[in-house]
């Protein structure tokens, strides 16, 4: 296993660049335009919303439900990180296949079954296949042999690499360092759960993952916040405020911000973090808040229902 972040099989194999991931997908397209005009499916980020929501962080809209991997997740009890590693295997399988050939929910339930594995946190197989066929009876067969064959193409599409590390361990080693209060871990912790909704995770390392969410956690507390069941305020708050205290690293002579954010600026300019990168990661967050606007459960589900049922894909 690599402790080390910086020699493991997640930063040499599974960092793309946004050019590099537009690529990929832009290829699947040019493959089978044929079923990409058959069956249309919802922006990226609200199938992530669909498959992968947890309970919502203070920061988002509010949603009537929380949705498949974590209603998979809470019948069985299990920790968050290895929901987190399980939506890591799901960007990772799609990044080599076109989601409209496969079976998504197989392709979760199995991320899910190989992530308690590889979390250690395991459940049984026939367990795993039961709670599943309790969720989605129709989309999942009975014989675990269909999750077995799953989770072996899932690790060879990953080439084995199934060491994923989390932003999780950074902000609880910052926390310390950078006087963070309860609350303002608890937000960015929610905040990190939120990007996994995003392609963050194939986009930067998790270091930065960790420092944007604490960024956002201490300049925008819910109690200074007003979001009245919406991301569109949030979102302004964050492109007008955020940017420019970020910029404020660069400004020397200005009234600047209130001491707590101007100490963690200091701690910024210090470090020999990626303040660029941290910036495009608040601008992705900016942007999955924006398109949550959208979000749709049950248009999710029509749509990926009816690929799956059209194609056989759940036999």
């Amino acid at each position: 296993m690599a402790a080390n972040y910086w020699a493991s099989t997640q930063r040499r194999h599974w960092l793309f660049s946004r050019e590099k991931l537009a690529e990929i997908r832009e290829n699947f397209r040019e493959r089978d335009k044929v079923a990409h005009t058959q069956f249309p499916l919802p922006d990226q980020r609200l199938l992530n919303i669909y498959f992968s929501q947890r309970k919502r962080s203070e920061l988002c809209p509010p949603l009537t439900m929380p949705t498949e991997l974590i209603k998979l997740g809470k019948r069985m009890s299990t920790r968050q990180q290895a929901l987190a590693t399980a939506q890591v295997y799901v960007k990772r399988f799609y990044t080599k296949n076109e989601i409209r050939h496969t079976n998504p929910y197989l392709v979760v339930t199995t991320a899910f079954y190989l992530a308690c594995k590889m979390e250690e946190c395991p459940q049984h197989i026939r367990f795993v296949v039961g709670e599943a066929r309790g969720l989605w009876p129709e989309f999942i067969a009975p014989d675990v042999s269909k999750l077995g064959e799953c989770e072996f193409s899932l690790i060879s599409e990953m080439n084995s690499q199934l060491i994923v590390h989390h932003p999780y361990r950074t902000l609880s080693e910052l926390q310390p360092e950078l006087s963070l209060t309860s609350d303002e871990v608890a937000l960015a912790w929610s905040v990190i759960n939120d990007h996994y909704l995003t392609d963050l995770p194939l986009l930067y390392p998790p270091h930065v993952i960790a420092v944007m969410a604490i960024i956002v956690a201490v300049v925008f507390k819910p109690s200074q916040t007003s979001f009245h069941g919406s991301a569109a305020p949030l979102a302004s708050a964050m492109r007008d405020g955020g940017m420019n205290i970020l910029a404020a690293l660069g400004d020397k002579n200005g009234n600047g911000p209130p001491p707590r954010i101007q100490r963690l600026i200091a701690w910024l300019a210090e470090s020999e973090v990626d303040i660029k990168a941290v910036i495009e990661c608040t601008q992705e967050l900016v942007s999955l808040y924006e398109v949550w606007e959208q979000y749709s459960e049950k248009h999710c589900k029509e749509l990926l229902g009816r690929m799956v049922k059209s194609k056989n894909l759940d036999k």
